[in-house]
């Protein structure tokens, strides 16, 4: 990762801040110098000769400069800052969108919020205040140090002392905090992802009446970001004092020395308190670098964590296929001895040895036990998974040699977890297909029989859906989510379980829409039925009756295939596919 990448747009940003900070440096060193010359001049009755007069007028004109420089260093580095933040941002996004669910899996939800959000403001801030500081602060402190030495060599030997004392300090400090503000990330990470899961879920937590759990779960996560906030201030509460004691040392160091010199050397007032005032600066510089590093020790932990979301490697990409143009026709789909397991060092397999062939345009029902891997099997169709050993292969192409877009354009895929987002109905539908008209919408609605609730709420397709689908039913949730995928007029389309909760007569007329069973003349707005019936359809289920007119069934167990045929074969010849028939309709085979 580069960090030069989101530098180099605002380049002009990154250096006339700085530079408009110089020029406050240049103001800062310069006003002790006009200061000595009033109070010397008034040391020897002399203040309001136009000599003074015009020192005076110079200190003025000084201030007003040093007052530009400020605001045009703050206001150069805020725009670099955002703008470099934004950027980052952007990019942080779309690393994220290109994972796969191994990659996902990887990084808790709430990690990647943190991490696209605070972490990046903490980055954020760095910026800014280095922008501000980086020039200033070591500007200030060397031009002071030169312009002290140069007004009293003898009292500048207090610096000797003071400053590595104090440099000393200040790195001991920052080592033990550097640590600290890791784990304070890593804690505001457990907090949002509680905060996250809680409100996500908030409906299953009420209905098990959990509450006091979940405040229990949320006070301990808050517990331990508040330990980590402390344990990490007090290294900044300490310092604080420590700085304040070296800088008030020194300050009476150059007191108790410098005072003879005034009485009894010829020292003029004014010298020693320009040469105060250069201590000031000296010591109030180093101050400014040690909380800058100190407030850089939280950006860099940050720092480190947004570089482990943007070099993640991604385990799925189309980087090396070799037929990107490839789109999918046909829906033709083989599997040839495919093996998969979620975590690549274990010895247990989700699918064994997976051997399936499925023509275009038929419809194939799956079923099986929980956990069997009906969902691993047909999540790899369109690449959410690859598989370890064996290959699959659409219209005879590997799955790998199709870019992804044009892989996944030809999939749809209705999971198993139905997802709406916030925004109206219409929108929503228009993820199956941006530019769809009106009636093709309310088409494909009615083949999913959403079109009768929809059309009953007020607002109809423009009816606004909350964040999650929570103002809408399981099984309006689920038949929305239907006809979305049925608008992207695929040319295979998975429906995992995405019928149970609605009833058997619903689900028996969504079934219909896109049977080749059935005469398109009975259905409302045949003339979009066509291409839903050419799609090879894939139908996981657990009601046996989802998948009983199925072309073609595939009973899965313990990720193997068991039986392959027709309802009647199955009931012949597959033991278990006639025991989840025994028991579902109650009837002997």
């Amino acid at each position: 990762m580069k960090w030069s990448k989101y530098v180099k747009p605002y380049l002009p940003y990154f250096i006339i801040g700085p530079l408009c900070m110089i020029i406050e440096v240049i103001g800062e060193v310069v006003m002790p110098l006009l200061l000595r010359s009033i109070i010397n001049n008034a040391n020897h009755n002399s203040l309001t000769t136009p000599k003074s007069l015009t020192i005076m007028g110079l200190m003025i004109l000084t201030a007003i400069v040093m007052m530009l420089g400020g605001i045009g260093g703050a206001y150069f580095a805020s725009k670099a800052s955002v703008n470099f933040a934004a950027d980052l941002r952007s990019d942080c996004y779309n690393k994220i969108q290109r994972y796969s669910f191994a990659n996902i899996d990887k990084f808790s939800t709430g990690s990647l919020v943190t991490r696209l959000t605070n972490d990046i403001t903490q980055v954020q801030n760095m910026v800014n205040m280095g922008l501000r500081m980086a020039l200033r602060a070591p500007g200030m402190m060397i031009a002071a140090l030169i312009m002290a030495v140069t007004l009293n060599p003898s009292l500048s030997v207090v610096f000797a002392v003071s400053i590595p004392a104090m440099l000393i300090s200040v790195a001991g400090i920052i080592r033990i905090g550097f640590p600290r503000f890791g784990r304070v990330q890593t804690k505001v990470d457990g907090l949002n992802s509680t905060v996250q899961e809680n409100v996500t879920n908030v409906r299953v937590v009420k209905s098990f009446v959990r509450e006091d759990f979940e405040i229990d779960k949320f006070h301990k996560a808050n517990r331990e970001l508040k330990s980590a906030g402390i344990s990490a201030s007090k290294v900044m509460i300490f310092m604080s004092p420590v700085m304040s004691l070296f800088m008030n040392g020194t300050v009476i160091a150059v007191i108790i020395i410098g005072a003879p010199m005034v009485l009894h050397s010829g020292m003029d007032v004014g010298d020693l308190s320009a040469f105060l005032n250069y201590v000031s600066q000296i010591l109030f510089s180093l101050m400014m670098v040690t909380f800058m590093l100190m407030f850089s020790s939280r950006a860099f932990a940050s720092a480190r964590r947004i570089k482990e979301v943007m070099e993640e490697p991604l385990d799925l990409t189309d980087d090396t296929a070799e037929r990107k143009e490839a789109v999918v026709t046909n829906g033709d789909i083989s599997f040839k001895n495919v093996s998969f397991r979620y975590y690549k060092n274990s010895e247990e397999k989700v699918l064994n040895h997976i051997n399936l062939d499925i023509k275009a345009g038929s419809t194939v029902g799956i079923i099986g036990s929980t956990g069997c891997g009906k969902t691993t099997l047909v999540s790899m169709i369109p690449r959410l998974y690859d598989c370890d050993e064996g290959e699959i292969t659409i219209d005879g192409i590997n799955v790998k040699d199709y870019s992804l877009y044009n892989l996944r354009e030809g999939v749809s895929m209705v999971l198993q977890k139905n997802t709406l987002f916030s925004g109206t109905i219409a929108e929503n539908l228009a993820w199956g297909d941006e530019n769809a008209s009106p009636e093709e919408m309310r088409a494909m609605a009615t083949y999913a029989q959403a079109d009768k609730f929809v059309s009953s709420f007020p607002n109809g397709y423009e009816s606004i859906i909350e964040q999650g689908g929570t103002n809408v039913s399981g099984g309006q949730k689920q038949r929305l989510c239907i006809a979305r995928a049925l608008l992207k007029k695929p040319k295979i389309l998975i429906l995992d379980d995405s019928t149970s909760a609605v009833d058997t007569a619903t689900e028996a007329q969504i079934r219909a829409a896109f049977s080749s069973k059935v005469d398109d003349s009975s259905l409302e707005h045949p003339e979009f039925a066509g291409a839903l019936k050419s799609a090879t359809k894939i139908i996981i289920a657990q009601r046996i009756s989802s998948v009983m007119d199925a072309d073609q069934i595939v009973v899965m167990d313990d990720g193997v295939i068991t039986g392959i045929g027709t309802h009647e074969e199955l009931l012949k010849s597959n033991e278990e596919y006639r025991e989840i028939y025994e028991s579902q309709t109650g009837k002997e085979a």
